[in-house]
């Protein structure tokens, strides 16, 4: 309902890039030049300076930014609370998670939610914990969906469950013998960690530091963002990583992977989080616990299993 200009413009402002901006508002890069040229000639003034590789702000550019967000804020709250009158939870939710969520937890949720609620437009951006919460706190998303527990002020968390860590490996690798083991037994043998950021990447680095073994001890193998790409690599015999058990379920009872329990054993918590103080729809409220009843019974079911 709101003016689309203003739409492109908070795009553009955002994302410093009118790129980027035509990516997340699914137009062409010339649709948003044009919209921003609009925009301008409405209020006869520059709003955005463009050199150097960088988009700035001119000074009509912050104020009329300003009233963006309120504009835009209001408009997506009036679309929100009229359609709760009709007591049908509709609307678009933009939800962040991290990739290991998004691969084996999300797709069961949004299945069951969009089945409870086929006219809700869940509109999902994928990446790891530490920028999904970022993007929270900056109020770009309704919600993530995160393996980290968040300590900013600005973000609201819940704790939904937890899903166990595990060693995976080939088959043949020597760590596959093993019914146990502890972060002494893993010192030599290459390590393929998670990049930063990542949650796993987290918990592990604090697995090993309780030990008190040091950075230096670990035989990093690779560092990589994909999970694929690292249950490929262990799969392989190239080295050993550690991922979440509903993870690596699948490629376990198949045979192209061994799991090992850690001992202690870690966990990684599954966290849904929302912006602090920020209008929150019946429709961002439901899937918040639709998403927490969801995990408790996925990870209820993971328990039954192991």
């Amino acid at each position: 309902m709101a003016d689309r200009r203003l739409q492109v413009f908070h795009a553009v402002a955002k994302h410093g890039s009118f790129t980027r901006a035509a990516e997340h508002l699914y137009m062409t890069q010339p649709a948003v030049t044009f919209q921003i040229k609009q925009l301008e000639e409405h209020f006869d003034t520059r709003l955005l300076d463009r050199g150097h590789g960088k988009i700035t702000l001119t000074p009509a550019g912050e104020l009329v930014l300003a009233y963006a967000e309120r504009i835009l804020g209001l408009s997506a709250e009036l679309d929100s609370r009229v359609s709760e009158l009709t007591d049908e939870l509709a609307g678009q939710i933009k939800i962040g998670t991290s990739t290991t969520i998004a691969a084996y937890w999300l797709p069961v949720v949004l299945e069951g939610f969009k089945r409870k609620y086929p006219r809700v437009l869940p509109r999902v951006v994928v990446g790891n914990s530490k920028l999904t919460e970022d993007s929270v706190a900056a109020r770009d998303l309704d919600i993530g969906l995160i393996e980290i527990v968040t300590e900013q002020s600005s973000v609201e968390r819940r704790s939904a469950a937890r899903d166990e860590l595990m060693v995976i490996c080939s088959p043949d690798h020597p760590l596959a013998k093993f019914d146990k083991l502890t972060a002494k037994d893993l010192i030599g043998h290459p390590f393929i960690d998670r990049d930063p950021g990542n949650g796993i990447r987290q918990i592990a680095d604090e697995f090993f530091e309780a030990a008190g073994i040091a950075g230096s001890e670990i035989n990093l193998c690779a560092e990589l963002g994909s999970l694929a790409t690292i249950k490929q690599l262990a799969a392989a015999g190239l080295g050993f990583a550690i991922a979440s058990d509903r993870a690596i379920r699948r490629d376990v009872a198949e045979g192209r992977l061994a799991a090992v329990r850690l001992e202690p054993r870690i966990y990684t918590p599954l966290e849904v989080i929302l912006p602090r103080d920020k209008f929150r729809s019946r429709l961002i409220t439901a899937f918040a616990d639709y998403v927490c009843e969801e995990f408790v019974r996925m990870a209820g079911d993971t328990d039954a299993e192991g």
